[in-house]
């Protein structure tokens, strides 16, 4: 059930490509919001950005099977989409750390053992209680989040060996690590899903509990 982004906009907007001029910095009472500007011949008018709108029809009654499994997916992708999101902020730290480490192995190999023992500290538990299809679709969430599938990461940070180990018994559950997401077809629920959590912020207060706790066991 793809969800289709309306964006409604307003004509001044529709001009800004053609005569845009940002709003000069002013000091202002407390009260007043700066807004920015746009010029139409003589005269300037203020310019706001709107959200995104995004709407979805719901499901006819006729499809209540369809509807049903479409409701466990949702279940499913709300629980593991925060960490896919946490994934992929510790990934981009660890790509800046392991950057300054560029030439010296020991210290590589010493912050990434630090790093796996604080990540399984805190999440091993809970990822343990996943199951199969929510595991399947974490893998494809931080390929979506981050670029990267699961078997380029493991290798990149563990080496080659261990992502061939961990491959192999991702095979053993029915995953596979160089799963790629395909948001436009054989992912698209899970596209639309998302979207939607994250147009309702719905995955924020997760997600920022999470790096609180992280933070109290440092």
């Amino acid at each position: 059930m793809p969800l289709k982004p309306v964006r409604y906009i307003s004509v001044l907007l529709s001009i800004l490509l053609f005569c845009y001029r940002p709003a000069h910095a002013q000091k202002g009472a407390n009260d007043t919001i700066l807004l920015g500007a746009i010029v139409v011949e003589a005269d300037t008018f203020a310019m706001v950005y709107l959200p995104d709108v995004y709407k979805s029809a719901p499901m006819l009654r006729k499809f209540a099977r369809k509807r049903n499994e479409y409701n466990r997916l949702r279940y499913n992708v709300q629980k593991v989409y925060p960490y896919a999101v946490i994934a992929a902020d510790v990934l981009k730290d660890v790509d800046v750390t392991l950057a300054k480490y560029d030439n010296d192995k020991k210290k590589r190999k010493e912050y990434l053992k630090s790093l796996e023992k604080e990540l399984n500290k805190r999440f091993k538990g809970e990822l343990e209680d996943m199951t199969i299809t929510q595991g399947q679709i974490l893998v494809k969430l931080i390929n979506r989040q981050t670029g990267k599938n699961c078997f380029g990461i493991v290798k990149e940070l563990k080496g080659g060996f261990s992502a061939v180990v961990w491959q192999s018994l991702a095979l053993l559950f029915n995953n596979s690590l160089k799963r790629e997401y395909d948001p436009y077809d054989r992912d698209k629920d899970i596209e639309a899903i998302v979207v939607d959590m994250e147009a309702n912020n719905y995955y924020n207060y997760r997600y920022q509990r999470q790096q609180v706790l992280i933070r109290q066991q440092r």
